[in-house]
């Protein structure tokens, strides 16, 4: 039986990955058909008729893992590193029954590279389904606290 505990611990395995640099296990917690979205302006709603910084479906976020584990991707020489810093998910969606739940998770991620350090406050809302008794990620939506500042390059994935 699937508990509100379960989604949780979902949630912080996945941020773990990323901090672990394990793109490619990260990557295969997501449906074939799922987005990820991180919305240009504050409290957007429509990721496709508005500019976003990014909305990525799954061949783009493989590119994007392709690029960050390549031996020739020289503006990653060397490596980005991140690291999320998560409040408790708050579980805002959750029916067994159906399969499906929604978590809102509020965080501070830092990337850094070499001397350069950023630090991002984020809302992040994961859609997510069960499929054969494993959590996999239909969508997730970043939110940037500040989205209408001037930002540099964001590497890795908050």
């Amino acid at each position: 039986m699937t508990t509100r505990e379960d989604v949780i611990d979902f949630i912080y395995g996945e941020t773990r990955l990323l901090d672990e640099g394990r793109y490619t296990e990260w990557l295969d917690l997501w449906l074939p058909d799922a987005v990820y979205w991180m919305p240009l302006d504050y409290k957007q709603a429509d990721p496709v008729n508005a500019t976003s910084f990014l909305y990525e479906d799954n061949f783009m976020l493989r590119l994007r893992v392709e690029r960050l584990n390549g031996e020739r991707t020289f503006s990653q020489k060397p490596k980005s590193r991140c690291h999320h810093v998560i409040q408790r998910p708050f579980v805002d969606v959750f029916d067994p029954a159906a399969g499906r739940f929604q978590t809102v998770t509020n965080m501070h991620y830092v990337e850094t590279r070499l001397d350069e350090q950023q630090l991002l406050a984020l809302t992040v809302t994961h859609d997510l389904v069960l499929v054969d008794g494993a959590f996999r990620i239909a969508g997730k939506k970043v939110e940037l606290l500040n989205c209408d500042a001037a930002f540099g390059n964001i590497q890795l994935l908050p």
